[in-house]
């Protein structure tokens, strides 16, 4: 099968013929359909979090069941599925406590180096989150995937499968926005819009988006914001705090920066929690101001918005097919696997919300 290969960071990817194995015990392999291009592959496509390579990156993808292995009841060949990192194995202590998301059993849940599904001119190829989405096909554990009816448009579907699981999650599960409350999202990429849609589910009563480009402060409104901060125009925190007149009840980062996880704790009411949903880099430190913590602001992490993806996936494509929650605005453009270098470029750039990879069907 065609795969696009990272051999070396901040280098193209490059398109390659790779070998899956057949599905094992409680294997499934998924015909790949869509898969998004996320601002994650490109955190270790330009080496800011380590992984071993050679590798096939993506992760956010939706297809079509293939084959299953021994044991596999949850799924069978002709199902429409959407994958997902949040690989879990449904017995440890996080997952009996209700945080699947949380999971490390390192059995199911296989390390970075541990996975032997791909090969690659017979040696090692390694799979990317127990995924490796940037492919015809993927071979996954039962347990990363989740069954949606097959009604459901592939190519906003793959987009369940991190973005929006993560900006809808952060805001349901892990911050648990209140009807009426106020609310802030800094950064208006997939995820960000993702999260000002799910504030706009949740009921909150005011949706400040914060970017720099007027472009996604529009689309920011579109799907629910009922205002926008510019801050090329000056501190968003300082703005914010003006707007509100003492702050928001929730802020939401979604962008991975020092600096921005610094302004939504800053922005904060009295009593409010800010949520970093955003990959901060590996060795970065936040330095907050300390008196702040006596007004009971909060600061707390989110990782894959706190995700149940088994129950939260279904959920979300009903909320599509209802019309309520806006996965086609997110998608900037549909390329095939050999433009995938203008994707990541494109990401860069920051002129792309996403862009998704289609796959012949």
């Amino acid at each position: 099968m065609k795969a696009a290969v990272l051999h070396k960071v901040n280098e193209p990817l490059t398109i390659e013929e790779v070998r899956l194995t057949k599905p094992g015990p409680r294997e499934v392999l998924i015909r790949t359909a869509v898969a998004g291009i996320c601002h994650s592959d490109l955190h270790f496509a330009d080496g800011s979090y380590p992984h071993p390579l050679p590798c096939v990156l993506g992760h956010e993808s939706a297809g079509v069941v293939e084959a299953v292995g021994d044991d596999v009841t949850y799924v069978k060949p002709g199902d429409h599925v959407v994958t997902c990192l949040s690989v879990f194995c449904g017995y440890c202590e996080q997952c009996l406590t209700g945080h699947p998301s949380l999971c490390q059993n390192a059995e199911i849940k296989l390390p970075p180096g541990v996975s032997q599904r791909l090969s690659w001119k017979g040696g090692v190829m390694h799979q990317f989150l127990n995924l490796s989405s940037f492919a015809e096909a993927m071979l996954v554990h039962e347990h990363a995937l989740a069954k949606i009816r097959p009604d459901m448009p592939l190519d906003s579907a793959a987009l369940i499968g991190c973005g929006v699981l993560t900006g809808v999650g952060a805001v349901f599960h892990t911050a648990k926005v209140e009807p009426g409350t106020s609310v802030a999202v800094i950064g208006c990429g997939g995820v960000g819009l993702a999260c000002v849609n799910g504030a706009a589910l949740a009921g909150a009563g005011r949706i400040i988006a914060v970017d720099t480009l007027p472009a996604k402060l529009e689309l920011a409104r579109k799907l629910g914001a009922t205002d926008t901060v510019n801050a090329n125009d000056g501190d968003p925190a300082k703005q914010v705090m003006a707007m509100t007149s003492g702050g928001v009840h929730y802020s939401f980062e979604c962008l991975g920066a020092k600096v921005t996880a610094e302004q939504a704790f800053r922005m904060l009411a009295p009593g409010g929690t800010a949520t970093i949903i955003g990959m901060i880099p590996v060795g970065t430190k936040i330095e907050l101001h300390g008196p702040d913590f006596l007004r009971e602001r909060k600061i707390q992490g989110s990782l894959m918005g706190s995700n149940r993806f088994r129950v939260d996936m279904p959920r979300l494509v009903e909320f599509y097919l209802q019309g309520k929650l806006h996965l086609d605005h997110l998608i900037s453009g549909q390329l095939q696997l050999e433009q995938i270098n203008d994707g990541f470029a494109a990401l860069r750039a920051g002129t792309a919300v996403r862009n998704v990879i289609m796959f012949p069907g």
